[in-house]
């Protein structure tokens, strides 16, 4: 019991932050990132990989596919946040819609064959979009708790991140 009164007299940070102005730029962030991803991988990208071996264009391929899916993701979550913000939705609705929300869309470890190949401005929009994941997920878990565990792509385990890749690029999960 005095643990259930003094859990609701805590203030989290993430739900002041998330309920502030402050969460506008972390809002401008993940829709700008979205946006310069869409772009890249419409445009730049798209060349470049024609230029990729065949391997690093495997790769390539399914990292673009959980590039999207990731930022996607987050952006959904960013989203309802606005929305509960905002006051068009409660907070027992956002966090009702949020439970559809992954945050957990893994990358390939970058000793993963092929790697060394991708264009620089992929690899830092791909940086950059973990980064936020992982920033979008520790707020997910402050707010709300029930953290999941994170699905990185076997990085200690080889064999888990090919066949991580290989459900990947052929649609599999």
């Amino acid at each position: 019991m005095f643990e259930d009164a003094e859990r609701s007299n805590t203030v989290k940070f993430s739900e002041k932050l998330v309920f502030s102005e402050s969460f506008k730029p972390l809002y401008r962030e993940g829709m700008s990132l979205v946006e310069e991803a869409a772009d890249y991988l419409d445009g730049e990208g798209r060349a470049q990989a024609k230029g990729l071996s065949r391997l690093a264009s495997t790769l390539y391929a399914a990292e673009s596919m959980r590039l999207t899916t990731r930022l996607m993701q987050v952006a959904s979550w960013l989203l309802l946040q606005r929305a509960g913000n905002s006051g068009e939705m409660s907070r027992a609705q956002v966090q009702s819609e949020k439970t559809k929300i992954r945050l957990d869309t893994p990358v390939a470890p970058e000793s993963t064959p092929g790697w060394g190949e991708m264009p620089e401005r992929f690899v830092s929009i791909v940086t950059r979009s973990m980064r936020l994941q992982e920033r979008v997920r520790h707020m997910d878990n402050d707010l709300f708790g029930e953290e999941k565990p994170t699905a990185r792509a076997g990085n200690d385990n080889p064999v888990n991140s090919q066949i991580t890749l290989l459900k990947t690029a052929f649609g599999m999960r």
